[in-house]
């Protein structure tokens, strides 16, 4: 199943266009959001992205392409590692405008982990997946040393890959405290949100594919973890919780639906205030598939949702969903200075403004 999940992402990845025009979600957002468009010069896919703040931003995507702004979008320097034409980013995790992690997926040692200390002048390769039934799908990190990669299930189980060091080295993370997967079960490597974190310990993981959507959760920084369902429709390969977000350690919102073209994805978006114990429908989810979420830093209830076809904007803490974008982005992250970015295909990256 993991296969087949990743095989229709890599490819011409659409989205749920039913209900778009229909869904009360499409009405005005209440606020004039607007995403700034900024040219990349690139038409690489971009499904990793990483927000220093308004100046500064990472992005990962296809064909080995990573690009560097540090004048808020005027321009992009492309720091693509060498040789890295033939890998497929997903994920980016950036420390400031000189330390930064990016991941690449696939089967066996297409799965790989890069650092850069120099803003990517230069880059060092600190992980190859070298079990040809291990597929890596994102990263997250609690602080600038210590941080997790996910990787689908191989022997029943999610893989666990930890870092002590900044991501300059990964060791595999005991597999003793992994609940057992669901058939079928995998994570989907959509935006660089299918493991997330808050603080200096705890960690999400959000599931697709199964009978059901789950969330995973640890609270030691990855070593064990309790599953919990979500009401994120599940029961199909093209279906789960794509992405998830947490403010806190407790206050969380989780987005995806059914990524194919022309399917419906209903009830796709959830919020829990429990760290994840719990999951409550949106009472006005977004209008179709998203697999992209992320909180505004400087409001509390705040929060922007990004899919195939738009965008979204909460501001009760993910329970009403309103439209204010019909563009493509796969991606959205926001940096501690209040700026947001989203990316997606043909090269599209954008920092959200007020449309005033």
């Amino acid at each position: 199943m993991g296969k087949t999940l990743r095989a229709v992402l890599a490819g011409a990845c659409g989205a749920a266009l039913a209900l778009v025009g229909t869904a009360p979600s499409a009405q005005a957002a209440p606020h004039p959001l607007s995403w700034e468009t900024k040219d990349t010069g690139t038409d690489a896919r971009f499904r990793g992205l990483a927000a220093v703040g308004r100046s500064t931003a990472w992005l990962a995507g296809t064909k080995g392409t990573v690009l560097l702004t540090r004048d808020g979008g005027r321009s992009w320097r492309d720091v693509s590692p060498p040789g890295a034409g033939g890998l497929e980013f997903r994920d980016v995790e950036a420390f400031d405008a000189r330390h930064a992690v990016v991941l690449a997926i696939g089967e066996g040692e297409a799965s790989r982990i890069l650092r850069t200390d120099d803003g990517g002048a230069s880059w060092t390769e600190t992980f190859r997946n070298t079990d040809p039934r291990a597929f890596y799908d994102c990263v997250t990190f609690f602080d600038r040393r210590h941080g997790i990669a996910l990787g689908d299930p191989v022997d029943g189980r999610f893989r666990i890959l930890a870092t002590g060091d900044g991501g300059r080295s990964w060791r595999p993370a005991p597999d003793g405290g992994m609940p057992a997967a669901l058939p079928g079960e995998a994570a989907f490597a959509a935006s660089g949100q299918c493991v997330v974190s808050s603080g200096g310990r705890d960690a999400w993981i959000a599931t697709g594919g199964a009978a059901a959507s789950r969330v995973l959760h640890s609270a030691d920084r990855g070593r064990t973890w309790t599953a919990t369902t979500t009401p994120v429709p599940a029961g199909d390969p093209a279906r789960g919780v794509f992405a998830l977000a947490f403010r806190d350690r407790a206050h969380g919102l989780a987005v995806g639906g059914d990524y194919r073209t022309g399917q419906p994805s209903p009830a796709a978006a959830a919020l829990s205030g429990d760290g994840g114990r719990h999951w409550t429908t949106a009472p006005r989810p977004p209008a179709a598939y998203r697999s992209g979420v992320a909180w505004l830093p400087r409001g509390r209830a705040t929060a922007v949702a990004v899919g195939p076809t738009g965008s979204e904007v909460s501001t009760d803490g993910g329970r009403q969903w309103h439209g204010f974008d019909t563009g493509s982005y796969d991606t959205v992250a926001c940096a501690p200075d209040g700026a947001c970015w989203a990316a997606g295909e043909k090269g599209r990256a954008a920092r959200l403004g007020t449309g005033r």
